[in-house]
């Protein structure tokens, strides 16, 4: 179950997930955040990309960015994916495709989603980066979900 959303700065702009790397299932993101058609929309994408991570190996994805704050509505998702076990043969190109500022992710998935641990240019890996408020940069939480694995297509 996930924890309820608190204020970690006063000039930060919405309530977010206390500090900390908090397990979540799919369902429990929907019950928590797909609260609204724009909102379930934005989720929906993000069920896309989980999925097309999880064909390729993926065991965890962290989901992040306004979609899991209080803001009321969130322009995207953004996240990471753990690359260990991951056939990058078998993952989607467009995940890998950061030009544009993730131009073609957002338009196939509706958010960003970057390898959990490489680096994001200036504060250490996408994981440490998504665990600080960007507004106050105080710290703040984000949601890991353990997927089943699914690697490769069924013959």
């Amino acid at each position: 179950m996930l924890p309820s959303l608190v204020i970690v700065a006063a000039d930060a702009p919405w309530p977010v997930l206390p500090p900390g790397i908090h397990d979540a299932s799919l369902a429990e993101v929907a019950a928590a955040f797909a609260t609204t058609p724009h909102r379930r929309w934005l989720f929906d994408g993000f069920t896309r990309a989980a999925g097309a991570l999880s064909l390729a190996g993926c065991k965890r994805l962290y989901l992040d960015g306004s979609f899991t704050t209080g803001k009321p509505h969130p322009d995207d998702y953004d996240g990471c994916w753990d690359h260990d076990g991951i056939d990058f043969t078998l993952l989607d190109p467009v995940l890998l495709d950061f030009a544009n500022k993730c131009a073609n992710q957002k338009h196939k998935y509706l958010g960003e989603m970057f390898p959990a641990l490489s680096s994001n240019g200036t504060s250490g890996t996408f994981l440490d980066f998504f665990q600080v408020e960007k507004f106050s940069g105080a710290p703040k939480g984000i949601i890991r979900i353990t997927l089943a694995a699914s690697k490769g297509p069924t013959p």
